[in-house]
Formats: structure tokens, C-alpha cells, sequence
């Protein structure tokens, strides 16, 4: 009786450690869900992963100082670390197609502060909740049988969580992008800004391109090469600096703080807060061990509740983490 209680208590111990040792974190499964997607791509990022390194500098002004008590608007020259990327988990992805541009950025302040910060060009990310993000990218993956996603589960997926249509949608009604340097960046999530007189409110940023917005034609995307974007970047810098105008949008009443599917009205007031200056390319060692964890701030600078937000930084590590092991 001694061993059959002993064998059931070891089945019963069994039965409940091997779903905790077989259970993949969300993070995990975030990366998983893109190797399975793009492939496993060795020593590259699993999104974004087609990027190049620049470096410049950023300087903050008198509103920017009005909004926030961050060193960045001090007025002072804040060396800058930038990775322009396309979007997607293919290192070798084509630069003429509407995937979203992304803007990151490593400002390194006085003091030994650091400012991360990861941004695209469209004003809504494609989940509201961090736990939708493995599945979208599953019920796109093709199935190895037929080449194609299930058109069912895919279908069913989006009826469920019409929200994620919302950044595909924007993309598709825009031209492909000319330039990285012709590009506004969003940040899509809100953060808490304080100054110094401890008064506090809600925004989103952007950085708006002081060349404007521009985008090809379908005859000009056709008389490109595949790689046209750094080659463009190095000519433009190689005559100046190309230069963004960053914005605070303030939020109002009512505004969703913790849905970054949900762009804020255009009414919302921006305030230019400081100007980012691109000088020069640089290798791509300069930015290639780090995340742009969004969650790292100045002080003066809080994230908002935002649950996509907050669930950034793990999927960036698990990335980082496989990548820095694997060959390149």
C-alpha cells in the first residue's frame, strides 16, 4: 500500500511539473512565433531585422522644458545612437515594400542616464493587448503543407480582434517610403510627463521629418534597386545633417491611454519640443547590442499603463539574448 501511495504521489507530482517545465512564456512565444514566420535568422533581431546604425545629436528646448523636467530639453547637445529599420523579421527584406520604417534611438545624457526609445511610421502598433501578438503572427505563418496561412483561423482571428487590422490598413493606403529621412516616427504608446514644477500629463511623441513626407510611385518603386534606403540615408547625410522636429501630441479627456491600436484626433495639440540631427551612418556594431527597451526613461519621463508597453522589454531580451549566441 506504502508503494502504490508512493507512485501516486510521484504521478501526481509528475502530472503537475511537466506542464510547468513544458510552458513557454509569452515573451518566448512572441520570438518563437516570429522564427516561425520569418525563420530563425542567426544573429539578427527577430523584428525589424533590416536596419542600419547612424549617429547625431538631439536638442531640447524651452516647451520641451515646460512639459518635462528631463536632461534631454536642458538645450544642451545629447549625443545620439539611431537604427533605421524596415519592418519584418527578414534581415534581407526588400526596401520597396509598405511594411512600417522604425526609428530607435539611444540618448545618452548627462550623468550616466540613458533614454531608449523605439518608434515607426504609423501612428497605431498592430496589437491592443500583448497578448494578441503571438497569435496575429501565427495565423499568418503559411502552413508547411499548403505555402499559405489558414485562411479560416486567420479569418477568424481578425473577426475576433478587428483592432489589428487597424496599422495593415494605414500602410496599405500609403505610397512606399522615398527615404528613412522623409518619414514621421510614432511612438504609438502614451508615457506621463512631469516638469519641474511637479505639474504632469499624457502623451504620445513623434518625429516629424523636416524634408516633409514623401513617398514613390508605382513607376519610381519600379526603376529602384531593392536596396535603395542606405544608400539614400549616406547621400543626404553626406551634404548635412537630415533632421526630425520631435513633438509632444497632448492628451485630452477621454483620449485611450492604454490602446496604442487608437490614434488620438488630429485636434490634439503638438508641441515641438526639440530637434534630432542624423550626421553621419555608422557601423552597425554601434547600435547592435542594443534593445531599445522603450521602459528605459529620464527622469522626468514615466510609461504609461499601457499593457502592450510594459510587455516590450521581455520579447526585446529573449531576442537579444539568442542572437548574441548564435553566429552571424
Amino acid at each position: 500500500m506504502k508503494k502504490l501511495l508512493c507512485v501516486a504521489l510521484a504521478a501526481g507530482f509528475g502530472a503537475a511539473v511537466l506542464p510547468a517545465q513544458a510552458q513557454t512564456s509569452m515573451p518566448e512565444a512572441q520570438v518563437n512565433a516570429l522564427e516561425a514566420l520569418f525563420g530563425k535568422q542567426a544573429g539578427s533581431r527577430r523584428s525589424q531585422a533590416k536596419g542600419l546604425c547612424a549617429t547625431g545629436y538631439f536638442v531640447g528646448n524651452a516647451d520641451g522644458r515646460a512639459m518635462s523636467s528631463a536632461a534631454v530639453f536642458k538645450g544642451d547637445k545629447v549625443p545620439v545612437v539611431a537604427r533605421f529599420s524596415v519592418g519584418g523579421g527578414n534581415p534581407k527584406a526588400n526596401d520597396k515594400g509598405k511594411s512600417v520604417r522604425g526609428l530607435s534611438l539611444q540618448f545618452n545624457l548627462p550623468n550616466g542616464e540613458t533614454w531608449l526609445s523605439a518608434n515607426i511610421s504609423a501612428p497605431m502598433y498592430f496589437v491592443s493587448k500583448p497578448e494578441q501578438f503571438a497569435p496575429w503572427v501565427q495565423v499568418r505563418t503559411p502552413d508547411p503543407a499548403t505555402g499559405k496561412p489558414d485562411p479560416e483561423k486567420l479569418k477568424a482571428f481578425n473577426e475576433a480582434n478587428p483592432e489589428t487590422l487597424l496599422q495593415a490598413a494605414y500602410l496599405a493606403k500609403q505610397p512606399v517610403p522615398a527615404s528613412f529621412a522623409t518619414q514621421n516616427y510614432f511612438s504609438t504608446n502614451a508615457f506621463e510627463v512631469t516638469n519641474a514644477q511637479g505639474m504632469s500629463q499624457f502623451v504620445r511623441w513623434q518625429f516629424a521629418a523636416q524634408a516633409g513626407v514623401m513617398g514613390l510611385s508605382d513607376e519610381q518603386v519600379k526603376a529602384m534597386p531593392d536596396n535603395f534606403l542606405a544608400d539614400d540615408l549616406a547621400e543626404r547625410t553626406s551634404k548635412g545633417p537630415v533632421s526630425f522636429d520631435f513633438k509632444f501630441q497632448i492628451a485630452e479627456k477621454g483620449d485611450p491611454i492604454t490602446d496604442p491600436t487608437q490614434v488620438w484626433p488630429e485636434t490634439r495639440k503638438l508641441v515641438t519640443a526639440g530637434q534630432l540631427h542624423i550626421e553621419k551612418l555608422a557601423p552597425l556594431s554601434a547600435c547592435d547590442n542594443i534593445t531599445f527597451n522603450p521602459l528605459v526613461l529620464p527622469a522626468g519621463i514615466k510609461p504609461s499603463a499601457d499593457p502592450v508597453l510594459l510587455a516590450r522589454p521581455a520579447p526585446y531580451g529573449v531576442s537579444l539574448g539568442r542572437r548574441l549566441s548564435e553566429p552571424k
